[in-house]
């Protein structure tokens, strides 16, 4: 385990409006606030088209290959992140939900395109103070947080 300390920032409260990329806006909402760092909540409905990363294809094998879902139709939302800058300081956001419809559900990370359906509601919470930043980790091509 690897941690470092941040302090409490400015809290943000956001509205994320129909067809809006949640990824593209949250990460435009940093840097226009000039937020480094923060966690988050979400909740509201991802529209039809919506794509999610749902792991790897395979397990523990040398070179990882992202498995993908695209949402069939409307689905309700909620979901927790995380925002860092990377080496050149751009924040990136890594953020995971759940998307319902029915009685099924599927969970995954949002940065290959989620459209908001809508609305979503997000509140950032901003990190101050903190070292954190994501660096691209050669075994595995994941952006890594390193505190």
């Amino acid at each position: 385990m690897k941690y470092s300390l941040a302090k409490p920032g400015r809290i943000f409260v956001v509205r994320l409006e129909d067809g809006d990329v949640v990824h593209e806006a949250i990460e435009a909402l940093a840097m226009e606030q000039g937020i480094l760092a923060a966690s988050m909540i979400i909740l509201g409905g991802a529209d039809a088209g919506s794509t999610l990363v749902v792991g790897p294809e395979q397990g523990r094998v040398s070179k990882i290959v992202p498995k993908t879902r695209v949402l069939d139709n409307v689905h309700e939302v909620c979901g927790t992140g995380t925002l860092f800058p990377d080496e050149r300081g751009k924040p990136i956001l890594h953020l995971h939900m759940a998307c319902g419809r029915g009685f099924s559900t599927v969970t995954g990370c949002v940065r290959n395109g989620v459209r908001v359906w809508q609305v979503m509601e997000v509140i950032v919470h901003e990190l101050l103070d903190s070292t954190g930043m994501r660096k691209k980790d050669s075994a595995t091509g994941f952006d890594l947080l390193i505190p």
